[in-house]
C-alpha cells in the first residue's frame, strides 16, 4: 500500500503537529530496501513513541486499541498461521472472552491481511489497533516454542557424519527453518549478534541484545553440526573444513528487513561455535538528534563538519557506537557538490550518494592501498574505517593536509588518549597540530525503559551503602531511575541504547601541548578547561535526566 492509501491519516498528524507536513513526499520515495511497510516508516517520521502512534491510528480510525497486557491474556490462535505471516504483517489473532475470533494488528487499512486472517479462521475476524512493538513482543512469546516431532529426531540420530549426509542434513527443511527462526527472533529482539556454542550437553544460544549477551532456547530438534553446517553453507563457507577458523558473509530477508550476517566459525572442544554478526540494511535515516550528543556538544559537532580540511576522530573500544556516528556524520555531509569515499570493514550502513568499498586483504585492498587511491580520485570526504597501522596513520593525515576532511576512529578510552596514540603510530606532532580538528570518545549506555523505570531519591544511606553514587557526583537528595520489569522490555529494564560522548576540540591551548612527551593526562586537564564535558559528565548528566541508570554508566564508563 502507499502512501496514498494513508493521505488522510497523515493530513490528520500534520494537523496534530505529530509529522512534518512533507510527510507524503518522504513517504512516496521507494523503500530503498523494500522493507517496512508504509505506516510503519510514517510512524518512524514522527516524534511518537510506537504506543502513541497506535493511539493516533486508532483514533482516527474509530477502532478499539488493546495494549500488551491485554494481548499477553488473551487465548492465542497464533498457532493457526505461520510465525513468518505474523511477523511480516504485523498483526496478532486471538480470541475475545466470548470466544470471537480477533485480530489485533498495526495497520487498519491492511485488508490482505484481515481477508488472510478471515480464511484461515473460517469466519470474520473483529479489529483492534496493537503497536508495532507491542506486536512484536507478543508474537516473540508466543512463537518461541515449537517442537519437533520426534521421527525427525530419530532420523537425525541415525544420520552418519560424513559431508554428503551432513549436507543433505543442513539443507533439509527442520534444520533450515531452525535457523530462519533464530534469525527471526534475532531480529525481533533487536540483536546485533547471535552466539551459537556447543557444548558436550548440546548447544547454547546466546543473542546480544543492547550490547549484553542473553541466552535463548536452542532450536529443538536439530543437530548442533547440522545447525553450524546450515550457516556455513549460507556464508557460502567450507563445511568440510573444521579445524580452522573460517570467515563468511550471507545476505538474508527477515521479517520484511534485509540484514547482511557476518558469519565466524571457531573450532572449539565440542565441536565448532559461530558467531553472526546481524546487520540490518533498512535502519532509516541517520539522525545527529538520535546519537544522544548534548545540545554544546551537537553545535560542536555541526561546526567541525563545516570544516574544509582537517581530521576527526571517533575513539572508543569495539561495540562502542563509532560507526554509527561516522555514519551519521557521512548522512550530513553527503550532498551533491561533495564526493565522499569511504573504505570499511564491514559496510555496515549503505548509504545512496557515497562511495563505499570493503576492505579485502586476502587481495591487498587494505586500507593504506585504498587511501593511496583515493586521493587519486578527487574527494572531499574520505571516511577510514579505522586507523590500524602506521602506513594507514601517515596516508590519513597527509590526506588531512592536502585539503581532504578525513574522518576515522581509533581505539583509545578517552579523547585525550587519541593525541599520544597517533603520536605512538609514528605521526610526527608538527603534522598532527596542523591536522587534527577534534576527538570525540564515545561508550553506549542502555536506555531504561519507559514503561517500566521507577523513580529513586537519593538519601545519605543510599550514598553511605553505594560509593558508586558519590563516585559520580551525585548527592542526596538528588533524583534517579532505576530498571524495573515488565513484557516490552523482556524483564530487563533496559530498551535500546544512547551515546556518551567527550567532544575535544583542537583549541590553541591544546594544540601548543602536541609534542613528544604529551601525555594523555596533560592534553584532557587543558581541554577540560577549554570547555570540554568529560564523558562520565555527559552520562552523569543522563542519570539525572532519567534516560539510563547510575549502574549502566558504571558499567560502560571509569570515573576519573
Amino acid at each position: 500500500m502507499g502512501a496514498a492509501v494513508h493521505a488522510d491519516f497523515i493530513e490528520f498528524l500534520v494537523e496534530k503537529d505529530c509529522v512534518a507536513a512533507d510527510a507524503g513526499a518522504a513517504l512516496d520515495v521507494p523503500d530503498p530496501q523494500g522493507g517496512h511497510s508504509v505506516l510503519r516508516r510514517l510512524w518512524k517520521l514522527t516524534d511518537l513513541s510506537a504506543g502513541d502512534f497506535a493511539d493516533e491510528v486508532a483514533r482516527y480510525h474509530e477502532l478499539p486499541r488493546i495494549e500488551l497486557p491485554a494481548l499477553m491474556a488473551a487465548r492465542s490462535c497464533a498457532d493457526r498461521f505461520t510465525g513468518r505471516f505474523l511477523r511480516e504483517m504485523a498483526v496478532f489473532p486471538y480470541l475475545a472472552d466470548d470466544g470471537c475470533p480477533m485480530l489485533a494488528l498495526a495497520d487498519p487499512r491492511d485488508e490482505s491481511a484481515i481477508r488472510a486472517a478471515e480464511i484461515v479462521l473460517g469466519e470474520p475476524v473483529s479489529i483492534t489497533v496493537a503497536s508495532f512493538d507491542d506486536i512484536g513482543t507478543i508474537l516473540n512469546e508466543r512463537l518461541g516454542n515449537n517442537a519437533a516431532t520426534e521421527t525427525i529426531e530419530a532420523s537425525y540420530a541415525r544420520a552418519d557424519d560424513d559431508i554428503e549426509s551432513l549436507r543433505d542434513l543442513a539443507s533439509g527443511a527442520p534444520v533450515v527453518r531452525a535457523v530462519n527462526d533464530l534469525l527471526e527472533k534475532a531480529a525481533e529482539l533487536r540483536a546485533s549478534d547471535i552466539h551459537i556454542e556447543p557444548f558436550r550437553t548440546g548447544l547454547i544460544v546466546r543473542m546480544r541484545i543492547d550490547g549484553l549477551l542473553r541466552q535463548v532456547p536452542t532450536p529443538p530438534g536439530a543437530p548442533p553440526q547440522a545447525v553450524i553446517s546450515r550457516i556455513k553453507i549460507l556464508a557460502g563457507l567450507n563445511i568440510a573444513e573444521r579445524r580452522l577458523p573460517q570467515d563468511g558473509a550471507a545476505r538474508v530477508r527477515i521479517a520484511q528487513s534485509e540484514i547482511d550476517v557476518r558469519v565466524a566459525t571457531m573450532p572449539t572442544q565440542h565441536g565448532e561455535s559461530a558467531v553472526l554478526r546481524l546487520l540490518t540494511k533498512d535502519r532509516g535515516l541517520l539522525d545527529i538528534g538520535s546519537l544522544g550528543l548534548s545540545a554544546p556538544d551537537e553545535v560542536k559537532l555541526s561546526r567541525l563538519l563545516a570544516l574544509p580540511h582537517g581530521m576527526i576522530v571517533v575513539t572508543g573500544p569495539t561495540g562502542s557506537g563509532k560507526t554509527t556516528t561516522l555514519a551519521t556524520m557521512l548522512s550530513i555531509l553527503n550532498e551533491p557538490t561533495r564526493k565522499i569515499l569511504t573504505i570499511e570493514d564491514p559496510i555496515e550502513y549503505e548509504i545512496t550518494g557515497i562511495n563505499q568499498s570493503q576492505v579485502k586483504p586476502s587481495i591487498g585492498l587494505t586500507f593504506a592501498s585504498a587511501l593511496r587511491a583515493f586521493v587519486r580520485q578527487d574527494p572531499d570526504v574520505i571516511m577510514v574505517g579505522e586507523i590500524r597501522d602506521a602506513e594507514t596513520a601517515h596516508i590519513a593525515i597527509h590526506a588531512a593536509l592536502t585539503g581532504h576532511l578525513v574522518l576515522t576512529t581509533l581505539h583509545t578510552e578517552t579523547a585525550a588518549a587519541a593525541v599520544p596514540r597517533l603520536l605512538d603510530l609514528g605521526v610526527e606532532g608538527f603534522l598532527l597540530k596542523s591536522t587534527l580538528r577534534a576527538v570525540i570518545a564515545q561508550r553506549l549506555v542502555r536506555l531504561l525503559c519507559e514503561r517500566c523505570k521507577t523513580l529513586r531519591i537519593l538519601s545519605e544511606t543510599d550514598l553511605a551503602a553505594d560509593p558508586r553514587y558519590g563516585a559520580l557526583g551525585l548527592r542526596a537528595g538528588e533524583t534517579v531511575h532505576e530498571p524495573g520489569r515488565c513484557e516490552r522490555c523482556g524483564g530487563v529494564g533496559y530498551r535500546g541504547r544512547k551515546g556518551v560522548f567527550e567532544v575535544l576540540e583542537l583549541a590553541p591551548s591544546v594544540r601548543n601541548l602536541i609534542g613528544v612527551q604529551t601525555d594523555a593526562g596533560t592534553v584532557e586537564q587543558a581541554a577540560i578547561r577549554a570547555g570540554m564535558t568529560t564523558m562520565i559528565e555527559d552520562a552523569v548528566a543522563k542519570c539525572r535526566a532519567g534516560v539510563t541508570s547510575v549502574a549502566d554508566v558504571l558499567r560502560v564508563t571509569t570515573a576519573r
